[in-house]
């Protein structure tokens, strides 16, 4: 059985770093000193995205059904494939649409002596009728934790106390605070959504490496199973000499390596011939730094919109 230890973070602090996601590798280096070195061996950190913490409703693949009240902050049941993405989406769709969605969730931006953060919480007027004059929203960091081998999860909670992400932790940035955990299992869940299909998609949720400067890490191609004739983003006409968008990322640690990336949030086709085994495999990450929280992957059946508002609107 393959544990997965599901992990929410309050954004206590002004977070200097990325505004769309925390690297697996960053959260790693933050409780790797605080553990043993079996566990510090076995341990596989995903990327940590944020979500306000709002009022939404569950998707309509999500378990769950209907109005869910104030969700970002805590931690849902899962009991399917598709709850483990439900803040795993960038565009946080759950939100609701009567309240102004995109501003939602977009973080504000700070400037700290010319240090760029993204503020830990975000303030709306409301109408004057009402007591206050503004209402506030906090940001949290939605992360997990897997291993396969027994006994390494889950992690105790107190060794997430005191943990900083991002840059200028000298100055007190990035600070959280654990707010929520729980545990899955990952060969329990219902794969049922997947079943039945005849074609699917493959959502790139991280980037997946292709080069890495780091010793002793394999340069990879893309995967035989990918068909790139259906490459790009949702709304795109597919072309069959697409070419896949790139990113530069870097691996920081002791030392800073370059990684050649081929970026998060596109979709390609599927080509293989198990959807559930790859969608396992996915949750669980393929490619070099997987365990760093790169070359995570979620499948669609290529029937189902990523957007459906756009189906509304048309």
């Amino acid at each position: 059985m393959t544990t997965i230890q599901q992990l929410v973070f309050e954004l206590e602090s002004p977070y200097a770093g990325r505004p769309y996601h925390v690297s697996g590798n960053a959260l790693f280096q933050a409780i790797a000193a605080d553990v043993d070195d079996r566990t510090r061996r076995e341990l596989q950190v995903s990327h940590a995205m944020f979500a306000p913490s709002e009022y939404g409703s569950y998707p309509s693949e999500h378990s769950q059904n209907g109005y869910a009240g104030k969700l970002g902050g805590s931690l849902p049941p899962v009991e399917s494939y598709e709850d483990l993405f439900l803040f795993r989406d960038a565009a946080q769709r759950w939100l609701q649409t009567s309240r102004p969605r995109d501003a939602q969730n977009t973080m504000d931006r700070q400037s700290h002596g010319g240090r760029l953060t993204v503020a830990p919480e975000s303030f709306f007027g409301v109408p004057e009728h009402q007591r206050n004059s503004k209402r506030r929203v906090k940001w949290y960091i939605h992360a997990y934790l897997h291993s396969e081998r027994e006994g390494v999860l889950p992690l105790e909670e107190s060794l997430f106390d005191g943990i900083q992400l991002g840059g200028a932790r000298n100055y007190g940035f990035g600070e959280v605070s654990l707010v929520d955990s729980q545990v899955v299992e990952l060969d329990a869940l219902s794969f049922d959504g997947l079943r039945g299909y005849d074609q699917y998609t493959i959502e790139l949720v991280t980037s997946y490496v292709l080069q890495s400067e780091k010793p002793g890490a394999d340069s990879q191609s893309m995967p035989w199973w990918w068909d790139t004739s259906v490459a790009g983003v949702p709304g795109d006409a597919p072309t069959r000499d697409r070419r896949l968008r790139r990113r530069e990322e870097r691996l920081v640690g002791e030392s800073v390596y370059e990684l050649a990336t081929v970026d998060h949030g596109q979709l390609v086709g599927y080509t293989g011939n198990d959807p559930v085994q790859t969608a396992k495999n996915g949750v669980l990450r393929i490619g070099t730094h997987a365990r760093f929280g790169f070359g995570e992957l979620r499948v669609r059946p290529a029937s189902h919109d990523r957007v459906p508002e756009r189906g509304e609107v048309a």
